[in-house]
């Protein structure tokens, strides 16, 4: 059992001030209203996680404006400790934009400009007794992309040891690499350095030179990871450890909006590990917390409870 003052989960990597459309099937070019909140990978997790009652962080950096300051209240309001939220002297607060068109894949723009705060962390920045003793350690792929946050990772990494939960998300996002090749270069030599390794089709491909579900796993299982989740859409999850490989059904549900499942995959994924759960029972919660999302608007706001998810995975598979 943790300290009641030592963090459970810090992740590392993007936030943004989320403006999403109201209005379905609507594109940029049409009149639309928007609803505001908070996203990013790394905050949708810690945000997923506390939801589910866990003292979670994020490590980011902001602007010195208002939207700044509107993203820690907004941390703050989920029950996130924003102790390694920091301000960047120069850059502003980053904006993502959402038009639903279509829900499944939204169209997005983002205002990074010249680039996102939240890329220039130092690795100074997190003290090793908060990094040996947290919980689940979580960095994202996109965060090798540049500097200095590759850096600041890989020495947040190796300080890191290895020790259990460490999390590489492979969130490959094309937007923020010249290829998929020099994305695998930069990111297969962390899979050393973790325990888990997560990401879709896509991003084992990048990751891991194949796109095949079970061919990507045993790749990340000999590259030094214990548990290896890839995430194949409709046909549900491969979960592989070095004694068993299992696919988990996934569950059905009318989508809203696609973008904030997979961080509330994240976030039950982290209380499946943290809870000791066995990896075939916390892809099975994990699953169950993506479609609840899937089935809103916004992310950090829609992250489920512990209740709701217990609800859903008492539900027939195709009855929600």
């Amino acid at each position: 059992m943790a300290e009641p003052h030592q963090l459970e989960l810090l992740t590392v990597g993007r936030v943004s001030v989320d403006l999403y459309a109201n209005e379905a099937g609507a594109s940029f070019n049409d009149p639309q209203t928007f609803t505001k909140s908070i996203g990013g990978t790394a905050t949708n997790v810690a945000v997923a996680a506390a939801r589910l009652g866990h003292r979670a962080a994020v490590y980011t950096k902001v602007g010195r404006d208002p939207f700044g300051d509107y993203v820690r209240a907004k941390l703050l309001g989920f029950g996130v400790d924003d102790r390694f939220v920091m301000a960047h002297p120069e850059r502003p607060t980053p904006l993502a934009f959402a038009a639903m068109n279509p829900p499944e894949d939204p169209q997005l723009l983002l205002y990074r400009y010249p680039a996102g705060p939240d890329m220039d962390i130092a690795a100074a920045d997190i003290a090793d007794d908060v990094l040996q003793q947290v919980g689940v350690f979580w960095v994202t792929g996109t965060w090798f992309s540049a500097e200095p946050c590759a850096t600041a990772c890989r020495e947040l990494l190796e300080r890191r040891n290895r020790r259990a939960h460490t999390v590489l998300d492979l969130d490959y996002r094309a937007n923020f690499w010249p290829s998929p090749e020099a994305a695998g270069a930069a990111v297969a030599p962390m899979l050393r350095h973790v325990t888990v390794a997560v990401g879709n089709r896509a991003e084992c491909e990048a990751t891991v030179g194949t796109g095949d579900p079970r061919e990507a796993a045993r790749r990340l299982l000999d590259a030094g990871v214990e548990l290896a989740i890839v995430k194949m859409g409709a046909e549900g999850v491969l979960v592989a450890t070095a004694d068993a490989v299992d696919v988990v059904t996934p569950r059905r549900v009318e989508v809203v909006c696609g973008l904030g499942a997979g961080d509330a995959f994240g976030g039950a994924l982290v209380h499946g590990l943290l809870s000791g759960w066995d990896p075939v029972r916390t892809i099975e919660y994990a699953n169950a917390a993506g479609a609840i999302v899937a089935g809103r608007l916004l992310c950090a706001d829609a992250m489920p409870t512990a209740p709701e998810i217990d609800e859903m995975l008492e539900a027939p598979s195709g009855a929600v």
